[in-house]
């Protein structure tokens, strides 16, 4: 096929309605991409929603599960035929096994191409105990991260992939010049375990010790909801609201609110939500693991703290509350920092990468070897 042959891909990811990375950045791609004359986009999401007379069963966990994955399978018999492609968002463990392998089988079934686009920050323990992970991805006929943190997870692994970053709606995201700050806090994650959030309310109880008219804003819900509530009950916390799920359009509008951002996860892999905070003029206090290193830079795009440690994490917040030429230097590099996730340049990567790899360019692949037949799970 020469580059100027107009493919036609199926995106495979979470769907839209959902609030959470990989969905902004299907939105992203799918608007972006959209753009490209040589590219046809369409959407098919995992997990669907189930049709009216059933939705009620969506509140079943199992069932819920045991539907959406008949149905989802059952939309890609009907669909992938039609496609020259499939780019497939996946995260790791179950989630692969679930939405990815599907996808997997119905491009090879119908003999299309298929660019897995890998995005969790326990790439690494998902490789070394999921014996489906490492074969089926050797069958990819290209494999992107969105950071180098995941590019050298899969090296280790004998794994070549390649990185192409998330992109950042730099122009949704009002840009406030920061320096002396308030103590008004911001964390804006999913409620679970991994994210490590009892780490950020424990540094925000001493921040409060210093500071007592500081709040603490937590937006999102999630699994870990109730522990954390009880938590902030516990460190006797003042000032702090658990708001829930915030839209995409609000959310703007929450940087906006608050001078301080925390996130402390134990695993991660590039969280769009700093780089929402960086193009907001939001000073960011992270611990420095998987991918946030790669991403921000201590000492100059944001402070980074070890993993776990929520004394770091106070002092670096009473640092920059007490630095505002600090805050000032952190923020103006942060926001110079979003030109390289600038809409453009991604689409253009994404594109080359589309047309190569149906032009059989076997360089693409995890292996860059010959292309097997068979799943092996």
């Amino acid at each position: 096929m020469s580059s100027s042959s107009r493919v036609r891909v199926l995106l495979i990811g979470p769907a839209l309605n959902i609030l959470g990375g990989q969905a902004v950045q299907v939105k992203n791609l799918l608007a972006n991409l959209g753009q490209e004359p040589s590219i046809e986009m369409d959407f098919q999401a995992f997990g669907p929603e189930l049709p009216g007379p059933f939705r009620f069963l969506q509140g079943v966990y199992i069932l819920r599960t045991v539907l959406n994955l008949a149905l989802y399978t059952l939309q890609l018999a009907f669909r992938v035929w039609r496609y020259d492609l499939v780019h497939v968002f996946s995260a790791g463990y179950s989630s692969y096994c679930l939405w990815t392998l599907p996808a997997l089988l119905f491009a090879k079934l119908y003999r299309k191409k298929i660019v897995l686009h890998y995005h969790d920050g326990q790439g690494e323990d998902h490789l070394r105990r999921w014996r489906t992970a490492i074969p089926t991805i050797r069958m990819m006929d290209a494999v992107v991260a969105p950071s180098g943190f995941l590019v050298d997870v899969f090296a280790r692994f004998g794994l070549r992939i390649r990185t192409i970053s998330n992109t950042l709606a730099i122009e949704k995201f009002h840009y406030r010049p920061r320096s002396r700050l308030r103590p008004v806090v911001l964390h804006n994650r999913i409620m679970e375990p991994l994210y490590n959030i009892p780490c950020s309310l424990r540094a925000f109880q001493i921040v409060q010790q210093h500071y007592p008219e500081a709040s603490l804003t937590l937006a999102h819900n999630g699994p870990s909801l109730a522990e954390l509530e009880a938590l902030a009950q516990e460190l006797q916390l003042r000032n702090t609201k658990f708001i829930g799920r915030v839209p995409h359009e609000r959310v703007a509008e929450l940087y906006d609110s608050a001078d301080l951002y925390f996130t402390s996860p134990d695993f991660d892999n590039m969280p769009g939500s700093i780089l929402e905070c960086f193009a907001s003029g939001l000073p960011v206090v992270a611990t420095a693991t998987g991918g946030i290193p790669y991403i921000a830079t201590n000492e100059e795009t944001a402070l980074l703290i070890p993993t776990g440690d929520h004394q770091a994490m106070a002092q670096a917040a009473l640092r920059l509350l007490e630095d505002p030429a600090l805050v000032e230097r952190l923020t103006a590099n942060a926001r110079a920092s979003c030109a390289r996730y600038a809409s453009g340049p991604v689409r253009e990567q994404w594109t080359r990468l589309y047309h190569d790899v149906m032009k059989g360019d076997h360089t693409l692949r995890a292996d860059g070897g010959a292309q097997s037949s068979a799943i092996r799970t």
